[in-house]
This record gives C-alpha cells, sequence and structure tokens, in this order.
C-alpha cells in the first residue's frame, strides 16, 4: 500500500504470524516470525522465541520477572497442554494461560456453553481412537481444553460449519494435509499437531474415511 511506499529504504518488516504477501521486490525487507506450517516443528522454535531473539533480548530474562510465563505461552504454542504439562506447570497454571489464550480469541460465555453441549453428543469412533465432535461454531479451544483435562482423546476430529479441524498423531496431520493442501497446521511435528482448512472443496465425511483408513492401517497403541 501507500504507507510500504515511504517507509526508509532502510526498514524492515516484521510479520508476526502473518502471511508474507507484501509486494515488496526484495524479500530481505521481510521477517517472518511464525510457527506454523513448513515452520512448525518439536525443535523449532515458537513465534514468541523468534522475537525474542530478534530484539536480541538476554537468554537469561527468559522466564524472569515480568518474562516469568513466556517457558510456558511458547510450550502451549508448540504442543498446548501435554507441552506445559512436561515444564512441571500445575492445573492452575495450565487453566491461566488457557483461559487467557481463549480470551485472546474472542471466545464468548455463549460459544463455552455450545461447546460443553457438543462435547456431551461427541461420537466415538474405532474404540476411542478417533473423536468426533460437531460445532455450532469455529472457537476449537473450547472443545480441546475440556477434552484434554476430562474427557480425553487419542485423536480428535472437530467439525464446524465453516471448517474442520483435526488434533492428533502428527503422522495424521501430515497425511491430512498433503490430501488437502491449503490449510493451516502446526504443533510438534512430526510427534503430535493439529491440521485445519475450511470446507470449500471438501466434506466431513472425506475427512473421516481418510483418517479412518489410516487409523485402521496402524497398530492401535491403546
Amino acid at each position: 500500500g501507500e504507507e510500504l511506499k515511504v517507509l526508509p529504504k532502510t526498514a524492515i518488516l516484521v510479520l508476526i504470524e502473518l502471511e508474507n504477501d507484501l509486494d515488496l521486490g526484495d524479500s530481505k525487507k521481510v521477517l517472518v516470525a511464525d510457527h506454523h506450517g513448513e515452520r512448525a516443528g518439536n525443535d523449532r522454535p515458537t513465534s514468541l522465541e523468534q522475537v525474542w531473539r530478534l530484539l536480541e533480548m538476554p537468554p537469561e530474562r527468559w522466564g524472569k520477572g515480568v518474562f516469568a510465563d513466556f517457558p510456558l505461552i511458547a510450550a502451549n504454542d508448540r504442543g498446548y497442554i501435554p507441552a506445559m504439562r512436561r515444564l512441571g506447570a500445575s492445573d492452575d497454571e495450565i487453566a491461566d494461560i488457557r483461559a487467557r489464550d481463549r480470551a485472546a480469541q474472542g471466545i464468548t460465555p455463549a460459544q463455552e456453553t455450545t461447546a460443553e453441549e457438543a462435547i456431551a453428543r461427541r461420537r466415538l469412533e474405532l474404540n476411542g481412537r478417533l473423536t468426533i465432535v460437531e460445532l455450532p461454531h469455529d472457537k476449537t479451544a473450547t472443545v480441546t481444553d475440556r477434552m484434554a483435562q476430562g474427557a480425553s482423546y487419542q485423536n480428535l476430529l472437530v467439525i464446524s460449519p465453516d471448517e474442520v479441524n483435526f488434533f492428533g498423531d502428527g503422522g495424521l496431520v501430515c497425511r491430512l494435509d498433503k490430501a488437502w493442501p491449503g490449510g493451516w497446521y502446526g504443533g510438534e511435528i512430526p510427534k503430535q499437531g493439529f491440521w485445519g482448512r475450511s470446507m470449500e472443496g471438501l466434506s466431513s465425511q472425506a475427512v473421516e474415511a481418510v483418517l479412518s483408513e489410516a487409523l485402521k492401517s496402524r497398530p492401535d497403541s491403546g
């Protein structure tokens, strides 16, 4: 836009979890901090860690003082609740981080309530190896947070009116992305992760079929 044209020639734009769709003619003018898609992985820095390094913050200040909760925030971004537990987070600390996450997403009390109702109607397939929840909105954290701290799941498929999201085995995440590219994925790939895509050009039944076929072809880890 016009704003970009008046930036100093030495300026560098930092895009934090934003798509680089700026036609600047010089990729060196843009830095991307993200932990999704090809940048995801259990050995890759999260967006918060990437920004910390870009700002050249002292490593010894990480997790100290006003930055005390940064390790948990990064763990939440990389590997969700299991990753926070591996850092020794208490149930109260996890609940606090997840509540702040949902608040940042603008989730409403009504959406929380409908998620509880959707979970109560969940379907269990393949002896519980695949859990399917039909949610009337796209705020999937209302389901995953409750499932992770309550009903639990091995692999979870959340079907919303306009999109479908999967949470579970990293190999299944990669398989879904290969079958229907153009969506979003991340997490602790290749171990665990998430995948999602708009409903345009696909059906939830097709996604269920791919997951069922893949799970039937591998042994049940119990």
